[in-house]
């Protein structure tokens, strides 16, 4: 929230706490309020305070606006700096949620290394933006990404909630789903593209053998 503030474009100042953001659906303005009435109810009940419910489609608009700029606030915190976005690397079992972001946030917070965090909390992955200047400060990010990652896998999660696994997370998949269904995985990409046409180089690709995991 303090990224929100600082990059200038919401039309309010937010305090600075961990906050929710919720999108209610339903087939009219009365369903509507009486969802938020019970929201609220919990919320209070679990210590949240500052419950706000847009009351018309542009306060709910400038309310999501916030959300949207997330990663261009993020990247206002620090200077001439680029971001490593996570893209929702952290997908887990709700109840383990709030584990897996204490021990991210205090992870990144012992390198010294500048972030936030915004997630999909009903489902039980976030995306972290990590800010570096320079390549000795790259490197720093990179094995803090990589630890986030092991932590989600041994908290019951997946390396990828949402975004696919590509190049950068076919590391991981051994680690995540074990050596047996990384070979289904590789017979079967062996069975329907013999030739390697289908996305060429990304993950199991075709031409690998059966002892070479560290590739996958």
């Amino acid at each position: 929230m303090a990224a929100t503030n600082k990059y200038g474009m919401s039309k309010r100042k937010w305090p600075v706490k961990d906050s929710l953001f919720f999108k209610f659906q339903g087939p009219s303005q009365a369903s509507l309020q009486e969802t938020a009435k019970v929201v609220k109810q919990i919320v209070e009940k679990h210590g949240g305070t500052g419950f706000e419910h847009a009351r018309t489609k542009q306060e709910a608009d400038e309310l999501w606006a916030d959300r949207k700029n997330a990663h261009y606030s993020g990247m206002s915190l620090l200077e001439n700096a680029r971001g490593w976005p996570t893209d929702v690397w952290c997908d887990v079992p709700v109840s383990r949620l709030p584990e897996l972001v204490y021990e991210t946030k205090k992870d990144l917070a012992n390198v010294g290394v500048v972030s936030t965090i915004v997630g999909h909390v009903g489902d039980g992955n976030f995306h972290a933006l990590l800010l570096f200047r320079n390549d000795e400060e790259e490197k720093v990010v990179k094995a803090a990404v990589s630890r986030m990652v092991h932590r989600a896998i041994a908290l019951d999660g997946t390396c990828t909630g949402e975004h696919g696994v590509g190049v950068g997370k076919k590391v991981y998949l051994v680690e995540e789903l074990g050596e047996g269904t990384v070979e289904l995985m590789k017979t079967v990409k062996r069975a329907i593209d013999p030739l390697g046409l289908f996305n060429p180089g990304k993950v199991a690709p075709f031409f690998l053998s059966r002892d070479d995991q560290t590739d996958v």
